[in-house]
């Protein structure tokens, strides 16, 4: 199944320049803190020109986030379609899907030079401190590559419940948005090595490492039992623990 996704136009000299100032803007002070003015400033244009590309600030944030998510999300599509053709028609591993949806976004966190660590810890605080014109954004650009993902995990996971699924997805987006958003926070860990926060392979197997894990966890409070008698708690099919059912 391939998703369609709008094509990004191409943006002249004036609107590239607006576009990098309003991403780091945006990022520094969120989308209610960025004034028109602040923003003519940091792009040295007159507001007649953000006007004249843009129309409005509603229309600038779109502009903002479709100039990045279009292409990463045609990246993690294209990646889950290598993964499915792969496969010949088998269900893919968990940790695949993971890291085709995790690799572009981290990968970002590398780019200081063109602005894709900007916009990293730009969608970050986008999920963590979300304004209704993000909202509407994000979910716009998001939905269908969502449901592509969460189609491919109910394929690798059928034995997990659909509304336990939405849980853990929503829990896994979740991490990843404090992953981008916070990168400075590491070195307050004791331990960590603050040169990793940038490493996108690092980050991609430590993240995938937790979410895996976090989308195999025993379900709560659920329990069952196999021939040999023996009482698994959790997943059936994805069995963490267990103990002898008692006499």
């Amino acid at each position: 199944m391939q998703i369609n996704l709008r094509a990004v136009k191409p943006l002249n000299e004036t609107q590239v320049r607006i576009l990098d100032a309003a991403e780091e803007l945006f990022m520094q002070h969120g989308y209610e803190g960025t004034s028109m003015r602040l923003l003519t400033a940091k792009a040295s244009v007159n507001l007649a020109a953000v006007n004249y590309h843009f129309g409005s600030k509603e229309a600038l944030i779109e502009a903002v986030f479709r100039r990045r998510l279009d292409p990463l999300n045609a990246e993690r599509v294209e990646a889950l379609d290598r993964l499915e053709r792969d496969a010949q028609g088998k269900p893919l591993a968990p940790e695949s899907i993971v890291r085709a949806f995790l690799g572009a976004s981290l990968r970002m966190i590398e780019d200081a030079a063109h602005g894709g660590r900007n916009f990293a810890r730009l969608l970050g605080r986008a999920y963590t401190e979300p304004t209704k014109p993000i909202r509407l954004v994000i979910g716009q650009l998001y939905a269908g590559t969502m449901e592509r993902f969460k189609l491919a995990f109910e394929r690798a996971l059928p034995q997990l419940p659909r509304d336990e699924l939405t849980w853990r997805l929503h829990f896994m987006f979740g991490t990843l948005a404090y992953t981008l958003a916070a990168t400075d926070t590491v070195h307050l860990i004791a331990g960590c090595k603050p040169e990793d926060r940038y490493d996108a392979r690092v980050l991609e197997d430590r993240l995938a490492a937790f979410l895996v894990t976090g989308l195999l966890a025993p379900l709560p409070g659920a329990v069952h039992a196999d021939s040999a008698g023996v009482v698994h708690d959790g997943i059936p099919g994805v069995v963490d623990t267990a103990v002898k059912k008692a006499a």
